[in-house]
């Protein structure tokens, strides 16, 4: 959390547990040669899932993102509308959230990019959607090499 008065800073946190459950629920599919429900969204190997956890839920204002990427790549980060339940492995594609935040570092390079009007539009939405949430869900695709391990991230908000 930033120590700067008025800044609530959330960091995204992997969510391990759920990421596991939702990858068993593919592989139980694949063994008995089931078929996904329809709409369903299953986790590649490169997806994991993500959350960020509301302290204040309150007058929050997006500000800024905070990533920092420890190699070269790209992540995409999708919001997801569903709310918890004991079971989040069903996660329907109509739950993703549009838009995508999009981050990449170059190849050299030591800041990360992003599409700045639809990384405001996202952060933005999730400042509306934590007045009624508590956690909130963020499916995270790596590619260009670019692994779970070499992402910290957090989205700072004022107060």
């Amino acid at each position: 959390m930033a120590a700067e008065a008025g800044l609530l800073e959330l960091p995204l946190t992997r969510d391990e547990q759920l990421t596991r459950r939702m990858r068993l629920r593919f592989q139980s599919l694949q063994q008995r040669g089931g078929r996904p429900q329809d709409g369903e969204k299953l986790l590649h190997p490169n997806e994991h899932i993500y959350r960020l956890e509301f302290s204040q839920q309150h007058q929050l204002r997006f500000l800024r993102w905070r990533l920092r990427l420890g190699a070269p790549g790209t992540v995409a980060v999708t919001g997801t509308s569903q709310h918890w339940t004991p079971d989040l492995t069903h996660l329907m594609r109509r739950q993703l959230l549009e838009p995508v935040g999009i981050f990449w570092r170059r190849l050299g390079a030591e800041e990360v990019e992003c599409n700045e009007a639809d990384a405001q539009e996202f952060g933005e939405r999730i400042a509306e959607l934590a007045r009624i949430r508590k956690v909130m869900y963020f499916l995270l695709t790596f590619t260009g090499g670019l692994e779970p391990a070499q992402l910290k991230g957090s989205i700072v908000f004022r107060v």
